[in-house]
């Protein structure tokens, strides 16, 4: 690290830093404590998120206020019918001079909004999920690498399945967590309403910039990590997998499918950002559970019996818990 004497110096900054954060986005985002925290945490452990809640729940005021306060650039992308995947990654175009230029789409910015990625369809889908994955745009065979740090929230609104296209399980994998909104608490709501339809203006101050982000996605990199630890996330996530044999009762009963080996690496990374964000110098188990829902409710495949009979990921999950 260079701005620290130490790794330990680094954790205790983290630590600090996560604490400013939070206060910062408070000034705007009012309740949401969860969401904010999974969120910084997929950032510093450089994974993705899918934001999944109903309309009005502030997701896109959130993100912005995120993308504000680390002093990043942020574009917002507007999933329709009729979005084409050069919408997303850019095209090549004919400048004056006869020659082809590359003009860049809104995938190249350090915080992508994706909003309502299940209303568009599965090419357009595939590309951003592409750039997610690779960190790079590939338009008529050149390569075009995106900036760092680089970071997908997507949303999607679990209510309204009319004229969607419902992410493949395969897709859902290349997001770290999955990450429920809720409506907010009766006085929370009362405290947005005063707020919001006030002549209130908040301004934000930049906590963090780019070069400390990527310092700190390394830094969590080399928390050490007990192999006590280690085998219980792994243990954790073979739980879900119906059929094998280390798969509990409810995976057997209640799942068509399992969580794959993805899991358990987004389980260790989660819980070592989740440890150093608290001042921990090394993750425990409670880390793990912390954040295992948030990893695994995506990832797990409920079958029909578990629908007929009511029983959600999240009752599954607390069960292997």
């Amino acid at each position: 690290m260079s701005n620290f004497k130490s790794d330990v110096e680094a954790v205790d900054a983290l630590a600090q830093t996560y604490q400013t954060l939070s206060a910062e986005i408070g000034k705007v985002i009012v309740g949401q404590d969860d969401v904010v925290r999974a969120v910084i945490i997929s950032l510093f452990s450089n994974g993705h998120s899918l934001l999944v809640g109903v309309p009005g729940l502030a997701k896109t005021l959130l993100v912005s206020t995120i993308a504000e306060v680390l002093d990043l650039d942020f574009k917002r992308i507007q999933f329709t019918p009729d979005l084409m995947p050069s919408d997303i990654t850019g095209s090549e175009i004919l400048d004056e001079d006869r020659k082809f230029r590359f003009t860049r789409g809104p995938i190249f910015a350090n915080i992508v909004l994706a909003d309502e990625i299940n209303r568009t369809p599965p090419k357009t889908q595939a590309a951003l999920l592409e750039a997610m994955q690779e960190r790079s745009v590939t338009v008529n065979g050149v390569r075009h690498l995106l900036p760092a740090p680089f970071f997908v929230l997507a949303t999607q609104n679990p209510i309204e399945q009319e004229g969607t296209y419902p992410l493949p399980e395969a897709q859902l994998d290349r997001f770290m967590l999955n990450i429920p909104l809720t409506y907010p608490t009766y006085e929370q709501e009362v405290e947005v309403v005063k707020n919001t339809t006030s002549s209130r203006t908040v301004q934000l101050r930049h906590v963090l910039n780019t070069e400390q982000i990527l310092e700190y996605q390394q830094l969590i990199r080399k928390i050490p990590v007990a192999d006590n630890l280690l085998e219980y996330a792994v243990g954790l996530v073979s739980k879900t997998r119906p059929g094998t044999t280390r798969a509990t009762k409810e995976a057997n009963n209640y799942l068509g499918w399992g969580a794959g080996p993805r899991a358990s690496q987004y389980l260790v990374l989660g819980a070592k950002c989740h440890a150093a964000i608290h001042g921990k110098y090394s993750p425990d188990i409670e880390d793990v559970k912390a954040i295992a829902s948030l990893v695994l409710r995506h990832r797990i495949v409920r079958n029909y019996k578990a629908e007929a009979e009511g029983v959600t990921e999240e009752n599954i999950i607390e069960t292997m818990l």
